[in-house]
């Protein structure tokens, strides 16, 4: 479905990735790990059309979306979950979920608001409220529902329980195992290992912005050194 190679980008002279390169199958769960300032959140802009690529190839369902701007990548299919979760703060939790409503894959199931405050029952508690006055915990569903709202093929989520409360992490986990179960295509980004492993199906490691590992669940749960040397603080 998504397809990323020797992808480089930077920031005016700065140049952050050198080297990436990814795949996601559809119905795969994939994970991107690496510490901070390895480039992760970068390569998501780069894919998204945030940021423009300075070389490498990117294609989404076979189609070449390197350097396109991000509107028309989302349309083909992509929802992103950004870093900080971004609501529209003045808009109410439904002006929020309505905003980006659309179905322009035509899919026979499309995600509504109604399944939507299924998979989230607090945001249809919160529904007239504005988004600013929702906790961390509750903006991240919102920012989850938005996304969804899109009926994207392939869902990113960036930082995915960055700053939350242990229990509003076990919430967001087990709505992102319910996806992945009605075989949502996703592409994550967390520090908390031991559930990665668990929830996804293959893990791509970065360093200084190069690629430098990548494997399944079990290849990484079985090599303690390499989370330590890549991952660990």
């Amino acid at each position: 479905m998504l397809s990323v190679r020797n992808l480089q980008s930077a920031y005016g002279a700065s140049q952050v990735l050198f080297d990436i390169g990814l795949d996601i199958a559809e119905g795969e769960v994939v994970t991107l790990l690496g510490r901070n300032g390895m480039g992760k959140t970068t390569t998501v802009r780069s894919i998204m059309g945030l940021l423009a690529p300075k070389g490498g190839d990117i294609s989404f369902d076979g189609r070449p979306v390197r350097g396109i701007a991000p509107e028309k990548i989302a349309r083909c299919g992509i929802g992103l979950v950004p870093e900080g979760r971004q609501v529209f703060p003045t808009l109410s939790v439904r002006e929020n979920l309505v905003a980006t409503a659309a179905n322009r894959l035509k899919r026979s199931s499309p995600w509504t608001l109604e399944r939507v405050y299924a998979l989230f029952p607090r945001l249809q508690e919160r529904a007239g409220q504005s988004a600013r006055t929702l906790s961390g915990g509750e903006q991240q569903m919102l920012a989850v529902g938005r996304a969804l709202m899109t009926n994207p093929k392939l869902l990113i989520l960036d930082e995915a329980t960055e700053g939350l409360a242990p229990v509003i992490r076990a919430e967001i986990w087990g709505c992102i195992e319910a996806l992945k179960a009605q075989g949502q295509s996703i592409l994550l980004i967390d520090k908390n290992i031991n559930v990665l492993k668990r929830i996804a199906d293959r893990h791509y490691i970065i360093e200084k912005g190069r690629t430098v590992w990548s494997g399944s669940s079990a290849d990484l749960a079985a090599n303690a050194e390499l989370v330590h040397r890549y991952v660990g603080v």
